[in-house]
């Protein structure tokens, strides 16, 4: 049954809340016709004894189409116009929604005079009723036993297991009548995770294959068919769109995406709401040769470079590669890279792998060590002999892999420095190389060895969007494309007064 005057009462509570953010700051909150729906939808759908039919409303729309606000405009309501008393409203690790709800707090007269803020437990208090709305952290551990009338989960798909989603939905809300988890996220990229789990039970759904009466599902974002490159596509995927979407924006981000595989999966996930592959191959073998800028390591001889080092493990292959910055606009980023393997087991990778280590070998490309495992004794020689050629500023290692070698350098009178190999530290040189590349502000050569690194690389996506290489799938070898992106952000960071255009810009989140 459906009960408008419930309905009703949602939409007006809502609307009389004002927007958070940018130019939508204190703009009243009218519902655009797709949340109306919704809205209406969850709350005005009733049971015969008057209670809401759905417990469970699962959105999934792209980003900037209003997430956050209309998550905290739910949770508002669930705790002070439900009609429960001691109503318990839970955010699920976002502490973002509760800015938010604090915020239109501060704009409604109405409930502000109503609402006691406890910030040291990031808690809204409705003093009428003796209800709360409180965001909690990830340690699920420590939150059984709560007497839960409503859970907002802001981001599904960033939800790092299913601890928290199971213990905040499976038997907390049997004690109230008519609790409501609502779920609202953009597609992710893990199809292990239970984001995807709830996304595929919402699928069914919408497609007839499952019936749960329970359970309300909307989904928004293109058809596997669909051409992603059709305005007429972002439109269908984005309700928003020429609303709190600005058309513009969208085009730029197309734009971008068009030259770059890893921004074309991040547009399709953000914008277009697409399940894509954590893993996606990164770099157009054609894009990469481009930059194929003679290099004449004699004539670098005395200039000043960045170094980065991959050891990867004793029977594999070893990485050392130079940036040299450029000194005028006008100039590239050169590379120059080395590669060292076990000299007695080559022979056995190339026919095991099928990868010319021989051919390269005999062409300069690849050194030989002597024996099975690679001789890091003879590394470090060669290095301290680079060493006396050009000014080797800093050499960042993967503080997992090369700790001896990276002593035994600095012993040498090296600086070395520990380089993480998370998103953290990978993201902003590994955007700003795919940015050099596609600008040709890079010289490489030709490396034949390093051009089938750069074709063998998969990056991985963290939910903010950010991007590194991924080792583990990755098809074939990376290190020397890894060492060159470290190498790369030290030659950035020490550019000009030795400021970092990642100090000020900080590294992308969206």
């Amino acid at each position: 049954m459906f009960d408008e005057n419930k309905a009703k009462r949602v939409i007006q509570f809502i609307n009389q809340l004002k927007h958070t953010k940018g130019v939508w700051h204190g703009v009243p909150f009218d519902l655009l016709p797709w949340q109306e729906q919704i809205i209406s939808d969850i709350f005005g759908t009733v049971k015969k004894d008057g209670y809401r039919k759905y417990n469970t409303a699962y959105v999934e729309i792209p980003k900037k189409n209003g997430k956050s606000e209309i998550a905290a405009a739910i949770a508002l309501y669930l705790t002070c116009g439900d009609g429960e008393w001691g109503a318990e409203v839970y955010g699920c690790a976002a502490d973002k929604q509760l800015d938010v709800a604090v915020e239109m707090v501060e704009q409604c007269p109405a409930l502000k005079k109503r609402i006691k803020p406890v910030m040291s437990r990031k808690r809204l208090v409705y003093l009428p009723t003796a209800s709360f709305y409180q965001v909690l952290s990830a340690e699920a551990y420590t939150k059984h036993g709560l007497n839960v009338h409503g859970v907002i989960f802001d981001e599904l798909h960033a939800q790092p297991n299913r601890q928290l989603y199971d213990v905040m939905t499976k038997g907390s809300g049997d004690a109230r009548k008519q609790p409501l988890f609502f779920l609202i996220t953009t597609a992710g990229n893990d199809r292990n995770s239970i984001c995807y789990e709830v996304h595929k039970k919402a699928e069914d759904i919408l497609k007839g294959k499952k019936n749960d009466s329970t359970f309300y599902p909307v989904i928004y974002g293109i058809d596997e068919g669909d051409d992603w490159s059709d305005e007429n596509s972002w439109y269908k995927a984005n309700p928003s769109l020429g609303h709190t979407i600005d058309i513009d924006k969208v085009r730029a981000s197309f734009i971008s995406a068009k030259e770059n595989p890893a921004e074309e999966n991040l547009f399709r996930q953000l914008r277009l709401n697409q399940w894509v592959k954590q893993s996606v191959r990164w770099m157009p073998a054609d894009v990469w040769n481009k930059c194929n800028f003679e290099v004449n390591a004699e004539s670098l001889i005395g200039r000043e470079c960045y170094a980065g080092l991959d050891l990867s493990s004793s029977i594999d292959i070893t990485a050392f590669v130079l940036i040299f910055p450029p000194r005028t606009e006008e100039e590239r980023y050169i590379v120059l890279p080395y590669f060292w393997i076990p000299e007695e087991n080559m022979h056995l990778r190339v026919r095991r792998d099928h990868v010319p280590y021989n051919v390269w070998e005999k062409q300069g490309f690849i050194k030989t060590t002597e024996g099975n495992v690679i001789h890091y004794g003879f590394i470090e020689k060669f290095i301290e002999d680079l060493g006396d050629k050009y000014n080797i500023k800093e050499i960042a290692f993967d503080r997992w892999n090369a700790t001896q070698m990276a002593q035994n350098l600095e012993d040498l009178g090296f600086t070395v420095v520990p380089f993480g190999q998370g998103f953290k530290f990978m993201a902003p040189p590994t955007k700003r190389l795919m940015e050099l590349t596609l600008e040709k502000k890079i010289a490489h050569g030709g490396n034949p060895v390093l051009a089938w690194m750069m074709d063998n690389i998969h990056v991985r996506t963290d939910p903010a969007g950010n991007i590194k290489p991924d080792k583990e799938r990755s098809t074939e070898k990376i290190d020397g494309a890894v060492a060159m992106i470290m190498a790369l952000d030290r030659a950035i960071r020490n550019e000009g007064s030795g400021g970092s255009v990642y100090d000020g810009r900080g590294i992308l989140v969206l």
